[in-house]
């Protein structure tokens, strides 16, 4: 039986991953990659300062990476700000979860000034045990340190956790924490995932989600 929820934010609660990969593409460019945004979606994932690191090995100090991660980011909310809203179906998901007491809880690489941008806009944090975000671990998914510890928020074994995630590496990020995963498939497509074996099911939206079915793990 499943006891408790995670979800991941970015892709997963709101629909925004194709605005980070083009503000990625443009900071990339401005210092002298260039990718296309298939290539983005292939190799830009994880926590900000890491993707730095793991394209441009010690070309940028620590404090150059912080900057150029700020700078993206900040970039990011100008461009998201007016399409701002949650993933059709999720709030109504939310409020049954939480009226059937099902603990949940938030596990996300992004950094807290992006998940402050969206909870407090969006008026989401009072359904979360815990908000665990970039600044939270010291290894970025596909490390489980992320839902480890988003599980742990909540006083509940990995194992009986159920991950909401969008992204390849966000369900890697499950299944070495040894969580049970659904996939929102707002950025990637199913065939995309084939390799996993711990996926329960592929969403749209939370629209037609059944709470009892995904507890039982009969969904």
């Amino acid at each position: 039986m499943i006891e408790g929820l995670i979800f991941d934010m970015d892709g997963t609660m709101v629909d925004n991953m194709m605005v980070h990969h083009h503000a990625w593409q443009r900071k990339l460019a401005s210092i002298g990659v260039s990718m296309s945004l298939a290539e983005v979606k292939e190799k830009v994932h994880g926590v900000n300062e890491e993707i730095l690191e793991r394209l441009f090995g010690d070309r940028f100090t620590p404090a150059e990476r912080t900057q150029l991660a700020y700078e993206k980011e900040a970039e990011y909310r100008v461009i998201f700000a007016d399409r701002l809203q949650l993933v059709p179906g999720l709030r109504d998901f939310l409020n049954q979860a939480k009226e059937n007491g099902i603990p949940m809880a938030i596990g996300t690489a992004a950094p807290p000034e992006n998940v402050d941008f969206v909870l407090n806009n969006l008026g989401l944090r009072h359904y979360f045990e815990g908000i665990i975000h970039a600044r939270n671990v010291s290894q970025g998914k596909p490390h489980p340190e992320t839902f480890l510890k988003a599980a742990d928020s909540m006083n509940i074994p990995a194992e009986k956790c159920l991950v909401f995630e969008d992204s390849v590496a966000g369900a890697r990020t499950a299944f070495n924490a040894g969580c049970k995963a659904i996939i929102v498939t707002t950025t990637h497509y199913k065939q995309e995932f084939a390799e996993f074996e711990h996926i329960l099911k592929f969403i749209p939206n939370f629209l037609e989600l059944n709470l009892p079915d995904i507890l039982s793990s009969n969904c």
